[in-house]
C-alpha cells in the first residue's frame, strides 16, 4: 500500500462520512444559541468591567465546540488523536468573575450537545439555564454593602464615631483600625438602613472628624 492510497483511504472517506447539511445546520444553531447566552450574559453581567470580546467569544466557543463534537463523532480514530491533541492545551487568561466561568460551561455544553445531534436537549436546556439566570440576577439578596472610612482625631471622637454608627447601621463590623500621629483610621463595612446615606453628611461634620469615605463594596476588584 503506497502513501497515495492511504491518503486516499483515511481523507478522501471521512469526507463523505457527515452530511454537509447536517453540519451548516448544528453550527447554525449553535451561532443562535451562543448569541442567545451572549445576550443572557450582557443582560445580567454586574461586575466591574463589561468586556465584549468575552460576549463574543461564547457564541466562538460554542460553535467551535459543536465543530469539534461533530469531527468525534464522525471517526474514532480521530476522536482519539483529537483527546490527545486537547489535552495539552492551557489556558492562562485569569476568570475574574464567577459567573464568567458557567458561561463558559454553559456555551462548551451547549456545543458539545448540538455537535452529537441532541437539539432538543440543547435548545430546552439553554431556555431553562437562562431563565433561572435572569431570575436569580435580578434578585436582590439582603441589604448592599458599604466600606466607611472615618478619620478621627482622637479617643473621644472614636466613641462619638462608633456611636452614630451602630444608631444609623443596621449592622456594622470593624474591619480595620489605624493609629498613627495624626490621629485614627477606622474601617467599617456597614449594611445601612433602607441604604439611607444621609448620616454620612453628620458624621463627616462631627467635632474631629476630618474624613469620612463611603464606598459600595461586593468583593469585586479591577485588577
Amino acid at each position: 500500500m503506497t502513501f497515495s492510497d492511504v491518503f486516499k483511504s483515511s481523507f478522501l472517506a471521512n469526507i463523505n462520512s457527515f452530511s454537509t447539511v447536517d453540519v451548516l445546520l448544528a453550527l447554525g444553531l449553535a451561532f443562535v444559541l451562543g448569541l442567545f447566552i451572549f445576550i443572557i450574559y450582557k443582560k445580567t453581567y454586574s461586575g466591574v468591567m463589561y468586556s465584549d470580546s468575552f460576549g463574543v467569544s461564547l457564541i466562538a466557543m460554542a460553535m467551535i465546540t459543536c465543530l469539534v463534537i461533530i469531527a468525534v463523532t464522525s471517526n474514532v480514530v480521530l476522536s482519539l488523536g483529537m483527546v490527545g491533541a486537547l489535552s495539552i492545551v492551557r489556558f492562562r487568561t485569569a476568570v475574574k468573575e464567577p459567573m464568567d466561568i458557567a458561561f463558559l460551561f454553559w456555551a462548551i455544553g451547549a456545543g458539545i450537545v448540538l455537535g452529537a445531534g441532541l437539539l432538543p436537549l440543547a435548545i430546552i436546556g439553554s431556555v431553562i439555564i437562562g431563565i433561572i439566570i435572569v431570575l436569580f440576577s435580578t434578585r436582590k439578596v439582603g441589604n448592599t454593602p458599604y466600606i466607611l472610612v472615618v478619620n478621627c482625631s482622637d479617643d473621644d471622637t472614636e466613641n462619638t464615631v462608633r456611636e452614630m454608627v451602630t444608631a444609623s447601621a443596621k449592622k456594622h463590623l470593624l474591619k480595620a483600625k489605624t493609629v498613627n500621629a495624626t490621629g485614627i483610621e477606622l474601617t467599617y463595612e456597614v449594611r445601612l438602613k433602607d441604604n439611607n446615606t444621609d448620616f454620612i453628611n453628620k458624621l463627616s461634620a462631627s467635632a474631629g472628624v476630618s474624613n469620612a469615605v463611603l464606598v459600595t463594596y461586593n468583593g469585586e476588584y479591577m485588577a
